[in-house]
């Protein structure tokens, strides 16, 4: 099974996943190339060190120029089974990968995966980048806040058990949660323009 994703092409195969960046045309040649080198190693790279600071993710194979082959994740998209505790879970996977400077940039519900084990996986590391400031924190959270408002009715109870996860593993936690009152306040002044 192929999936096409704005920065990819996403091959299944038996055990494995094939992430292969696409060339962008509107780019010069040589800086695409280079561009999507670089995601792709930083990528890896990225996936390597949340797994190493326990948060679980797909193990990768190997990294070529522009590919990843990485172990595939069989179980169902958090999306399609949330719930209070999972969503706690998350805000505890998200509170270690902040408390590690690293900032996931795509947190939503279609990109965690539950395991046949009952195990929570993070995948899609493609937007990631090592950040410790609070803004980047604050964007995550807000992120993944939106697209539980956006997809699942029982929101508020969601948003308190992914709130009471993150506190629970990351020490500036309050710090985030105002920034992403701030961050939820300027778009609402962008709305009433």
């Amino acid at each position: 099974m192929m999936i096409q994703c704005a920065e990819a092409i996403v091959e299944l195969k038996g055990d494995l996943v094939y992430k292969r960046r696409i060339e962008k045309r509107y780019r010069i040649g040589a800086i695409d190339e280079r561009i999507r080198k670089e995601r792709t190693r930083s990528e890896a790279k990225i996936i390597s060190e949340a797994r190493r600071k326990g948060v679980p993710t797909p193990i990768i194979f190997y990294v070529r120029d522009y590919e990843l082959v990485m172990e595939r994740i069989e179980g169902d998209l958090v999306r399609e089974v949330i719930n209070e505790e999972i969503s706690e879970q998350i805000g505890v996977l998200v509170g270690i990968l902040h408390k590690n400077g690293i900032i996931h940039s795509d947190l939503t519900t279609s990109n965690i995966i539950l395991g046949k084990d009952n195990t929570l996986y993070l995948i899609d590391f493609g937007l990631s980048f090592i950040e410790s400031g609070i803004e980047a924190q604050g964007v995550d959270v807000h992120v993944f806040l939106q697209s539980l408002r956006g997809t699942h009715e029982s929101y508020e109870q969601l948003k308190d058990a992914f709130i009471k996860g993150y506190r629970g593993t990351f020490p500036n936690a309050t710090q985030v949660l105002n920034r992403v009152t701030e961050i939820e306040q300027r778009g609402r002044y962008v709305e009433r323009k």
